[in-house]
């Protein structure tokens, strides 16, 4: 006889900050939301390292191996720390190191914001 459980699967906890941009207008709280997340990725730096840690073997990426972005280790810091601000990124310190990463549920988000409706 087996000790083995079957648990449910549970599924991702996508909250999409808003509806696609074709289903309806934006409330004030969403737009202000929304904003604050382009506009971090507005800048190249940014975009860069945000797409660095998103696409990085494992899913998170360590600041010692994205740090190579054409600018010093410090602007690298603020540009990561404005990414976590807006809530793109998310970090954990292992020792002397930091360690980030891009929560799926922001990549579900920003795609389902600008998802087209079917025709």
């Amino acid at each position: 006889m087996s000790n083995t459980q079957v648990l449910p699967m549970l599924e991702p906890e996508t909250a999409p900050c808003c509806p696609p941009m074709t289903e309806r207008a934006l409330t004030s709280e969403e737009a202000v939301r929304t904003a604050a997340m382009f506009k971090a990725l507005g800048d190249p730096v940014r975009l860069r390292l945000f797409s660095l840690v998103a696409s990085h073997e494992g899913g998170e990426a360590c600041v010692c191996d994205i740090s190579d972005v054409g600018v010093s280790q410090p602007t690298v810091s603020h540009h990561l720390k404005k990414l976590k601000e807006a809530g793109l990124l998310s970090s954990e310190r292992r020792g002397t190191w930091v360690y980030y990463r891009v929560e799926p549920s922001v990549l579900a988000a920003m795609g389902q914001l600008l998802r087209t409706t079917a025709a």
